[in-house]
């Protein structure tokens, strides 16, 4: 039998907690390590439906993209929503572990797919991990975010449309002049605007990010670096699949799939 512990050391394989930003809330937040599991369920955000379908489902593990508990907690008790969730998940034997911005910066995470899902060349880090000394994993530098060049440069409008075909998304935000020659892309994944600087470093012509607040928005016209805002959903979910299948893959003898309720809460009129 295959137990969670056995997850774990599989998925920080895959996304070595040291590469999280230090405010975030990596790893198992929930469960008995030695617990042996049947099923694993991924998903992007728990919330209510999503936990529903596990217990349904008779999930032992949940692999959260996003982590409950971000903040402290103090009580543990049904009077908010997270306190809910987390009773009726632990009444229920189901263990939650979150890889979150460890899983965005490895060498095979989100933001490294995005870039091989555009075909970018000379992929590296926007932002190396520690930029007077790069560490390496694998002979590629660590770092947060992805940068790389198109293999053939093409106007703001054109790479606008390939990023709506490659995430299934009728429509996107975006600041910039649709006519302009792009050649350099940066990447960061979800809501991470903060990368706008060093895509501009990098020579990007253009930073992809999930959303951007106004001012953001903003600042980019101001430094003339356009932005490609799809959705954090959009930019994130496909990454959770993936990691399902390799699951799956690797461990035969589970069920593994990525959760079929789950849904972009933002709608597009």
């Amino acid at each position: 039998m295959t137990t969670i512990s056995e997850i774990v050391q599989t998925l920080e394989e895959l996304a070595p907690p040291h590469l999280a930003e230090d405010w975030d809330n990596v790893g198992l937040l929930i469960g008995d390590r030695e617990n042996e599991l049947t099923a694993i369920m991924t998903c992007l955000t728990l919330t209510a439906n999503v936990a529903a379908e596990a217990i349904a489902r008779k999930a032992q593990l949940v692999i959260s993209h996003h982590p409950l508990m971000f903040r402290p907690v103090q009580r543990l008790t049904s009077d908010s929503i997270e306190g809910r969730l987390l009773l009726e998940l632990i009444s229920n034997g189901i263990g939650v572990y979150s890889p979150h911005t460890g899983y965005d910066s490895a060498r095979d995470g989100i933001n490294q797919q995005l870039a091989e899902m555009l075909q970018l060349t000379e992929i590296c880090p926007l932002r190396l991990t520690q930029p007077d000394d790069a560490q390496t994993n694998g002979g590629v530098a660590e770092g947060s975010g992805r940068c790389g060049s198109l293999s053939q440069p093409m106007p703001l409008e054109q790479l606008i449309g390939h990023v709506k075909a490659m995430l299934s998304v009728n429509h996107v935000q975006f600041v910039g002049d649709e006519s302009r020659i792009i050649h350099r892309v940066g990447i960061a994944c979800g809501s991470a605007a903060e990368f706008l600087q060093d895509a501009h470093r990098n020579d990007c012509e253009v930073l992809l990010t999930g959303e951007a607040r106004f001012h953001a928005c903003l600042e980019a016209e101001s430094i003339g670096t356009a932005m490609i805002l799809p959705g954090h959903y959009a930019t994130e979910r496909p990454a959770m699949e993936r990691m399902a299948d390799m699951l799956a893959t690797r461990f035969g003898n589970l069920t593994v799939w990525a959760s079929e309720s789950e849904f972009d809460p933002v709608q597009w009129a």
